[in-house]
């Protein structure tokens, strides 16, 4: 025991003589690492200590129940990341369907341009415009209005100045074409009217100046072409006496122009102021027909 003591004796010895054999800048190098050494174990301890003031009275946490909700965290999270990537390849899918639409609509515009003037030509023509009148009708209401001029003579003429006829302008009822409908201008009365308030006798006049008026107009178009022939079928019953002589003096300056007047009547007036006639009378036997000059 002796001779351990002082073999430890010596090694300490020995220690002290190497540590005083160290120069004085290691010597200091040492102690600042002793103190700070020294210095983290007290923080290491004053840590400890607080940790365990904190962590009194609390539960210790069931690792296996958080392990299993990291788990179900984790397999949500990927089902998660696997709908984003669906969505991600459907927003790719409507972002190339929408450049589509949009060169189409472009295309569209294009087209509408292109063909915009031969859309609002054929609108107009089917009679989608404002009075409402085709191009047919805009045609007809064209050549309408010449042979009212023509047939207004003829009426102004039969009804001793008071009526002539015309064309309406505005639209009555916007459910209905328009372009067609017949007025009588009533110089009486200063007022135009539809040609359905004439009485019998006087839609006659108006009917038969139309008829003339008409024929005046197919003559102009016709190119040379005469009509020589005119045939009325009755209406000279509907006429008060005066009428009806207004009505066959105009008849008679139709056949003193050249053209041959046929009348279908049974009015026993007209028997007087018709030379050339063609007289049918019904019998028993049978109808019996003769040409009376």
């Amino acid at each position: 025991m002796q001779v351990g003591a002082a073999h430890a004796a010596g090694t300490n010895a020995q220690a002290e003589l190497a540590r005083a054999c160290l120069p004085p800048e290691r010597l200091d190098e040492l102690e600042r690492e002793v103190r700070d050494y020294q210095a983290a174990v007290r923080a290491v301890c004053d840590r400890v200590v607080r940790a365990a003031e904190a962590a009194r009275g609390l539960e210790p946490p069931e690792l296996e129940a958080l392990e299993q909700a990291q788990q179900d965290t984790r397999e949500i999270a990927a089902e998660v990341t696997g709908q984003r990537g669906e969505l991600v390849a459907e927003l790719r899918r409507l972002d190339d369907w929408l450049a589509e639409l949009v060169e189409l609509g472009a295309a569209r515009q294009a087209q509408d341009a292109e063909y915009g003037v031969v859309g609002r030509l054929s609108e107009v023509a089917a009679g989608r415009n404002g009075p409402g009148m085709t191009l047919q009708r805009f045609v007809l209401a064209a050549l309408l209005d010449e042979v009212l001029a023509a047939a207004s003579q003829r009426l102004k003429l039969m009804s001793k100045g008071r009526y002539l006829l015309s064309r309406a302008r505005e639209r009555a009822d916007r459910r209905l074409a328009s372009g067609l409908d017949l007025l009588v201008d009533d110089a009486y009365t200063g007022t135009s009217r539809p040609v359905n308030t004439l009485s019998g006798g006087e839609s006659f006049l108006a009917s038969l100046s139309l008829a003339l008026g008409l024929s005046d107009v197919v003559q102009s178009y016709a190119g040379g072409i005469r009509l020589e022939s005119i045939f009325i079928d009755e209406g000279f019953g509907s006429l008060d006496p005066e009428a009806l002589d207004l009505a066959i003096r105009t008849l008679h300056d139709l056949q003193r122009g050249g053209r041959l007047v046929g009348i279908i009547s049974h009015v026993p007036e007209l028997k007087e102021q018709i030379d050339v006639r063609l007289e049918i009378e019904p019998g028993r036997a049978g109808s019996t027909a003769r040409f009376v000059k």
